[in-house]
């Protein structure tokens, strides 16, 4: 494959990323991967549950980015990969793996993926989704409990404990890494319009 480009949508929890990589993905059909950084959480098989939900998720170490970069790697360079299959509802990786073909854009979705440098480097285009707290929280909320099984009082103490001093601490200042900074995510359709036409210049599509 000549030519491919990565693109990656980071910003808070709730920001409205996905939304964006998923309005960005349909425009561009059957020529889009997207790779989901939350997928490559570290398993912790030799934990119970409870020490699982305890665990602080919204730090870089959190992670498996060695093995994150080396998947982008290889979609980069045209080879298919087994993605990791995550369970929210268990707080742990599964025994599965999900196959994802290299094609020519590749979006990459996450929180953490711009405070790397690792990750920063094998991205072509970095875009930040910057949203009002109080609406991250919220859509946050809901997603989580219709979602993920999660009931509201340990979202909300999760957002408490870890979510809000991590986005603070990591994510917010990542911001500086991106490219480009987009305003409400999926609902800035003058932001999608001018990544969508970069992405057609840089392509040919």
């Amino acid at each position: 494959m000549k030519n491919i480009l990565t693109v990656g949508i980071a910003g808070g929890s709730g920001s409205g990323k996905t939304t964006l990589t998923h309005v960005i993905a349909q425009r561009f059909p059957n020529h889009t991967t997207i790779l989901n950084h939350d997928d490559y959480y570290k398993a912790h098989d030799s934990l119970t549950y409870e020490e699982r939900a305890a665990l602080n998720y919204d730090e870089p170490d959190a992670f498996d980015n060695d093995l994150f970069c080396e998947h982008l790697q290889k979609l980069r360079r045209g080879h298919d990969i087994d993605c990791p299959v995550y369970d929210y509802s268990e707080h742990n990786r599964t025994a599965e793996t999900r196959r994802l073909p290299a094609r020519p854009l590749i979006l990459v979705d996450g929180i953490l993926i711009l405070s790397d440098p690792n990750i920063c480097s094998l991205l072509d285009l970095r875009v930040f989704v910057d949203t009002d707290a109080d609406i991250r929280i919220l859509r946050r909320l809901a997603r989580d409990v219709a979602e993920r099984g999660r009931t509201i009082d340990s979202v909300i103490d999760q957002y408490q404990t870890t979510v809000k001093p991590m986005h603070e601490k990591y994510v917010e200042p990542s911001k500086h890494m991106a490219n480009i900074i987009v305003p409400e995510g999926g609902e800035n359709p003058v932001a999608a319009d001018m990544i969508t036409s970069y992405i057609r210049e840089c392509l040919g599509i």
